[in-house]
């Protein structure tokens, strides 16, 4: 089809396009919404066919103006932060808690299998943490205060310095994701091995449970939230594993973006994390019972906001459906 024929057919419909855009022609928003997919589909074609015409060039210049007042008058919710942790991560995370359940038992799994190795190979434990940090930790030991690895730095610089170092941790379990969830799963492997072999090293010593009073106090929330950076991850890559009804690309673009909105909804937590590592775990003179509190509490804050609460906000959402 030559361009003027093109434009003689389609130029009525152009027309009422652009007096609902700029004479505020009233018109069903059923209508100017065909309208506008008509257009921008006409605009598609006309690049195609005619790149250089001057009709590209006007059915541009509308769709752009469209597509500014759309966003010009669409306000953006004072409480934005807060309606995305409060309801739009949790709905969304109710459809990934299958990712989460792999991704915490394949951690446990490996956890299990690290300790299992510690004990029977006694090299095994210089291999993993390394001969450095083995070393430290025995002569800390003979100086009485096997948790002094905590003390030494000063408490901003290890608040500071734990928390962008577990927010790296993170970020690669979640982009290995990409690798068909394979990378995803040896990370989840490689910290629980680490997990694992480090309590049993402990253990060995009769310290497991000083060394665990004091380790989960931070530990809690960041080995968590490890976990639901692999069940990024594993979000990630199931997009492309499993593309259903989508093409593989679209299908990568919406898990990618599930992904993300889970790394972000970790972020406070690692932050919290960051600062009991820091501020808090040194204190291995506190008493038990304020050590068990802050446990017990990181873990059910966890257990509340990743489980159960995201059943909560979709049961709710189906009954007010």
């Amino acid at each position: 089809m030559r361009e003027a024929a093109f434009v003689n057919k389609n130029k009525e419909k152009w027309q009422l396009f652009e007096d609902a855009l700029y004479n505020k022609k009233v018109i069903s928003p059923d209508k100017l919404s065909d309208l506008y997919v008509e257009l921008t589909d006409d605009l598609s074609y006309a690049k195609t066919f005619y790149p250089s015409g001057n009709t590209v060039i006007y059915l541009n210049s509308i769709a752009s103006a469209a597509h500014q007042k759309i966003y010009k008058t669409k306000k953006e919710s004072k409480n934005r932060f807060v309606s995305f942790f409060k309801t739009e991560f949790p709905l969304m995370f109710y459809s990934h808690q299958k990712q989460l359940l792999i991704a915490f038992l394949v951690f446990a799994f490996f956890s299990i299998c690290g300790a299992f190795s510690a004990a029977t190979d006694i090299d095994f434990v210089r291999l993993i943490l390394g001969d450095g940090y083995v070393n430290m930790t025995l002569e800390n030991i003979e100086n009485g205060d096997p948790m002094a690895v905590y003390k030494k730095a000063n408490e901003v610089d290890m608040f500071i310095g734990i928390t962008v170092n577990n927010i790296k941790v993170a970020m690669y379990a979640f982009i290995l994701g990409m690798l068909f969830s394979v990378g995803t799963l040896y990370i989840m492997m490689q910290n629980g091995i680490m997990l694992g072999s480090f309590l049993y090293f402990f253990y060995d010593k009769g310290l497991f449970w000083e060394s665990s009073r004091t380790i989960w106090i931070h530990g809690t929330i960041e080995i968590s939230v490890i976990v639901i950076a692999g069940c990024a991850g594993l979000v990630l890559g199931n997009g492309l594993l499993f593309p259903k009804t989508y093409s593989r690309l679209e299908s990568f673009k919406r898990s990618m973006k599930d992904g993300l909105k889970i790394m972000v909804s970790t972020i406070p937590f690692f932050i919290v994390a960051g600062f009991l590592e820091g501020f808090v775990t040194r204190h291995t003179e506190m008493p038990d019972w304020l050590t068990i509190l802050i446990i017990v509490t990181s873990l059910a804050l966890i257990i509340f906001y990743y489980v159960i609460y995201p059943v909560k906000v979709y049961k709710n959402q189906q009954t007010h459906a």
